[in-house]
C-alpha cells in the first residue's frame, strides 16, 4: 500500500492504514499492533499525519476564493481580480434649513465646516452626524442664506496626519480605525501648498503628475492609504504631510433617525463665525441606507461577477452584478433587457430592486443608483429602474384532524400558521424568481403535528393595484403566471373601489370567451348577489396571466391603503415570480380551517358521513 493515499483526515482511519500498510510487509505480516508498545509509535504517527494533513487542508482552502475562511485571505484574493469589500457605509439623511444674517456688510457666502453638524435621535440613543468636506451656500439680497437639500452622514469625523519620510522603505499609512466609510475619505498632501488626491479608480490617463491614492482593506478591518510612485501617480515628496479625514460609522444603527438638532460650526467668508439666526434642521429624508462592513459571503458571491462584468454594464447580468456594489442595501435585485418584453423595447435594460428592511425605494436613492450606474454603462444601453412589484401567494388551508391525538384544536392552527410563516422566509421565496411549491407546503403542513391526518390547501395568487384617483387611465395587471379558468366566471376577484359616473362600490369580474382569454367586467351586489354595471371594462390572457384594464376614473378604493386587491387562482399550484415580480408569502391574509377527521378517530368507521371539501376555491364574489 503506497502512502500517497493516505488523505484521510480522521485519526482512527489513518491509524488502521498505518497498520495495514505496516502488515504489507512480510517483517510485521504476523506482529500484535494492539498488544505491543509498538501501538504508542502509530498512535504518534497517525496524530501527526492528522495534525499534518489538517493544516494542509486549511492551508490550501485560503488559496482559493471560493474556499477561504479568514477575512483577510478572502480580501486579499478578491483584490487579486480588482474588488475592494465595501466598507461600512453611514446612515444618510438630507436635510435643510437657512440662517438670517441681521449684518451683511461684506459678507457673500456662508460655510459649514467639516465635522459634526448635527444630533439625530432614534430609540432614546443620539447619534452624531456629520459632513466629509466643506459646504457653501451663497447670502441673498435679503440676507439669507440656505442650505437645501444638504446630506449629513452619521459618525464621527477625524483627521488624521501623516509624514512623508523616504528614509523608510515601503513607508506605510494605515488608518488607525475601524469602522471607516471609505466613501468619506479625503486626502490632502501638504508640501509648499496643498494638494488634493483623488481616488484611483481607473489606470487610464495616469501618468506620474496625476494626485491619485489607492485604498486597500488591511488587518482588523482597518484601511491602508497608499500613493504612487512617480510613474503610475504622483508620489509625495519627503517631508510632506499627508492628512486624511473620515467618517467612522456605526453602519446599520443609525438608519431610521428623523429629528436632527444643529450643532455644526458656520462661517462667513470673512472666516467670522455665525451663531445667531440658524433655523431648526428640516428632515428631507430620513436616515437610511446605512450598512455593515461587507461580509465575507457577500465578498465570494460579488467578487468574480463585477470581475467578469469588468466593470462596465453592458448585459442585464452585468447589471445585476454592479447593483449590490452600488447599493449595498439590497436584498434581492433582478435586471432583464428589453428585449424579452412584448413588445419589445430595444437598447434598454430595466431593474427592479428589493431593498432590505423596506419595501421600496425613495426617489433620493433612485436618483443615486442611476447617477453611480453612468459611469458603468455604454452607449446605447440605458438602464431603467423600476418600481418594486409584488406577487403576494396566499393559502386556505383545510386541516384534517384526530381529536384522539389532541386537546385543543387550536392549537394546530397556530402551529401550521407557523409552519407556512417558517416557510415563507425559507430560500424558495422572498425574492425574485422565487417559487411556491406545492408538494412541499402540504408535506410541511401534515408534518407539523401528529394529530393532523391530511390537508387541502388552496393556492391564491394577489397583485396590489395602485390607482391614480380622479384621472382617466388604463391599468395592466400581470400575475406572471397562468390564470385557472372558472367555467362559470369570476377567476378573478377583486377589493371595492368607486369610479366617476357609479355610486356604487364595484368589483371586478371575468368570464371566458375560449381557453385563453376572456373580457373583465365591473360589478355591484345587490343582496350579495352580482349586478353587472360596465359589461366591458377590459381583457384578460389567462395564458400571460395578465389584466388589461380599458381607461377608467377610479375615484377611490374600499381599502385603507388606497389599493385594489386583485386575486386569481393559478393554473398551476405552483407558483413563480417571473422578471420583475417579487413573490412574497402572505400569511396574514391566509386561512387555516381545522375539520375533525370522524374516520380516523373511529367515530365513522364507514365513511358515511364523510364530505369532501373541495380542492378548489369557493364562488365568493368578492375578496
Amino acid at each position: 500500500m503506497s502512502f500517497n493515499q493516505f488523505t484521510n483526515l480522521d485519526f482512527n482511519d489513518l491509524r488502521t492504514q498505518i497498520k495495514d500498510y505496516l502488515r504489507s510487509s512480510s517483517d510485521f505480516s504476523d506482529f500484535d499492533f494492539e498488544g505491543s508498545n509498538f501501538s504508542v509509535l502509530i498512535d504518534l504517527l497517525a496524530y501527526n499525519s492528522y495534525i499534518t494533513a489538517f493544516n494542509t487542508n486549511m492551508t490550501v482552502n485560503e488559496v482559493f476564493l471560493d474556499s477561504a475562511t479568514l477575512r483577510e485571505n478572502v480580501v486579499a484574493l478578491a483584490r487579486n481580480i480588482g474588488y475592494t469589500p465595501r466598507s461600512v457605509r453611514s446612515a444618510r439623511a438630507r436635510t435643510a434649513f437657512n440662517i438670517i444674517l441681521t449684518d451683511t456688510t461684506d459678507v457673500r457666502t456662508v460655510t459649514l465646516q467639516a465635522g459634526q453638524v448635527a444630533l439625530g435621535n432614534l430609540t432614546n440613543t443620539s447619534y452624531i452626524y456629520s459632513i466629509p468636506e466643506d459646504f457653501t451656500t451663497l447670502v441673498d439680497s435679503q440676507g439669507e442664506a440656505s442650505f437645501d437639500n444638504l446630506e449629513i452622514y452619521e459618525g464621527v469625523f477625524v483627521t488624521n496626519t501623516f509624514t512623508v519620510d523616504s528614509s523608510i522603505p515601503n513607508q506605510r499609512f494605515i488608518l488607525p480605525n475601524a469602522n471607516i466609510d471609505t466613501t468619506t475619505i479625503r486626502v490632502k498632501v501638504k508640501t509648499n501648498v496643498t494638494e488634493q488626491y483623488a481616488l484611483y479608480e481607473d489606470i487610464l490617463n495616469v501618468d506620474g503628475n496625476s494626485r491619485l491614492f489607492l485604498l486597500e482593506e488591511v488587518t482588523d478591518q482597518k484601511y491602508e492609504i497608499r500613493f504612487g510612485d512617480g510613474i503610475l501617480g504622483k508620489k509625495p515628496a519627503s517631508g510632506s504631510i499627508v492628512e486624511v479625514t473620515y467618517i467612522v460609522s456605526n453602519g446599520r444603527e443609525g438608519n431610521g433617525a428623523k429629528n436632527f438638532t444643529f450643532s455644526g460650526i458656520l462661517k462667513d467668508n470673512n472666516a467670522n463665525p455665525i451663531t445667531t439666526g440658524i433655523s431648526q434642521l428640516r428632515t428631507i429624508s430620513d436616515s437610511q441606507n446605512g450598512d455593515d462592513i461587507e461580509p465575507i459571503d457577500s465578498i465570494k458571491y460579488l467578487a468574480p461577477r463585477v470581475y467578469s462584468a469588468q466593470f462596465r454594464a453592458v448585459t442585464a447580468s452585468d447589471y445585476k452584478g454592479l447593483i449590490p456594489y452600488i447599493y449595498t442595501n439590497v436584498d434581492s435585485v433582478t435586471a432583464y433587457g428589453g428585449e424579452e418584453l412584448d413588445p419589445p423595447e430595444y437598447g434598454k435594460v430595466f431593474i427592479s430592486i428589493k431593498p432590505r428592511g423596506a419595501n421600496t425605494l425613495s426617489q433620493i436613492t433612485k436618483e443615486e443608483i442611476s447617477r453611480s450606474l453612468k459611469q458603468y454603462s455604454i452607449a446605447g444601453i440605458k438602464p431603467e429602474l423600476i418600481d418594486l412589484k409584488y406577487l403576494f401567494v396566499e393559502f386556505d388551508t383545510t386541516i384534517y384532524y384526530n381529536k384522539n391525538q389532541t386537546s385543543d384544536v387550536s392549537e394546530i392552527r397556530t402551529k401550521v400558521l407557523n409552519t407556512l410563516t417558517n416557510y415563507s422566509k425559507s430560500s424558495d421565496t422572498n425574492n425574485f424568481g422565487g417559487r411556491v411549491k406545492y408538494s412541499k407546503i402540504n408535506a410541511l403542513v401534515d408534518a407539523t403535528d401528529t394529530a393532523i391526518t391530511s390537508n387541502i390547501t388552496k393556492v391564491k395568487m394577489r397583485r396590489d393595484m395602485s390607482p391614480a384617483f380622479n384621472t382617466f387611465a388604463t391599468y395592466e395587471v400581470c400575475f406572471g403566471n397562468r390564470i385557472y379558468i372558472k367555467k362559470d366566471g369570476y377567476s378573478i376577484k377583486s377589493s371595492g373601489f368607486k369610479i366617476s359616473g357609479v355610486n356604487d362600490t364595484l368589483y371586478m369580474g371575468d368570464i371566458a370567451e375560449d381557453n385563453s382569454s376572456g373580457r373583465v367586467f365591473f360589478f355591484k351586489l345587490v343582496n350579495n348577489i352580482p349586478s353587472i354595471v360596465k359589461v366591458n371594462a377590459g381583457t384578460i390572457d389567462y395564458i400571460k396571466g395578465e389584466i388589461l384594464l380599458d381607461v377608467v376614473n377610479i375615484e377611490s378604493t374600499a381599502l385603507n391603503n388606497n389599493v385594489i386587491e386583485v386575486e386569481a387562482v393559478p393554473d398551476s399550484n405552483d407558483v413563480i415570480g417571473l422578471k420583475d415580480l417579487y413573490l412574497q408569502i402572505d400569511v396574514g391574509n391566509s386561512v387555516v380551517n381545522t375539520v375533525e377527521d370522524t374516520i380516523t378517530s373511529g367515530e365513522n368507521t364507514a365513511a358515511t358521513l364523510f364530505v369532501p371539501t373541495s380542492s378548489y376555491l369557493n364562488g365568493q364574489f368578492t375578496r
